[in-house]
């Protein structure tokens, strides 16, 4: 097994992005109603703030902060993943490992995560999650995708109703992802 860590910091801004074990699924848009509930259920019992948030069909990016003397983004994720496969009909196909160890087949195993540095890092993560439709294909413009906390930044006041409306405009999307 890897030695792999995360970085933690507590009361951190993280980026994440979360992905269904089958990436050809629609689950996540399907049942988004199942993954809001398992969001406020685990918001509510273990509060942070959600800074931003696009759910496409088979993954999802977020960007969140944590409360002052917090740092456990994993256990609000495992919880999330949980309630909302718990809310799923046991349909799907699951290896033997994940069989023997009572697993369902719904998510991959580990998320991605990134700490947010400064000003500049929280902008570029909030638009890479924000044009993330855009950049699969989804939709022509941001402002079309229904999934996303796109909309209520623009009620905030953080993003004209029209940013990222020409496709020239994914280098923002590129530019974060590059950056790793």
């Amino acid at each position: 097994m890897s030695d792999y860590r995360r970085n933690r910091v507590p009361g951190g801004t993280y980026f994440f992005t979360v992905n269904l074990l089958d990436r050809q699924s629609r689950l996540l848009v399907e049942r988004i109603d199942l993954l809001r509930d398992a969001v406020r259920h685990v918001k509510h019992r273990r509060p942070f703030h959600i800074d931003a948030w696009v759910v496409l069909p088979d993954h999802l990016h977020a960007v969140w902060t944590l409360p002052e003397d917090d740092a456990d983004y994993s256990g609000r994720w495992r919880e999330i993943k949980k309630a909302f496969a718990k809310a799923l009909p046991e349909t799907e196909w699951r290896s033997p490992v994940r069989l023997k160890n009572g697993e369902r087949g719904i998510w991959q195993r580990r998320f991605w995560e990134h700490t947010i540095r400064d000003e500049a890092d929280y902008a570029a993560h909030l638009d890479y999650a924000h044009i993330n439709p855009v950049k699969h294909g989804w939709v022509e413009r941001v402002a079309d995708w229904p999934h996303s906390s796109f909309h209520r930044a623009v009620v905030q006041g953080i993003y004209p109703a029209d940013w990222a409306a020409a496709p020239e405009d994914l280098a923002a999307g590129e530019r974060v992802e590059s950056a790793g």
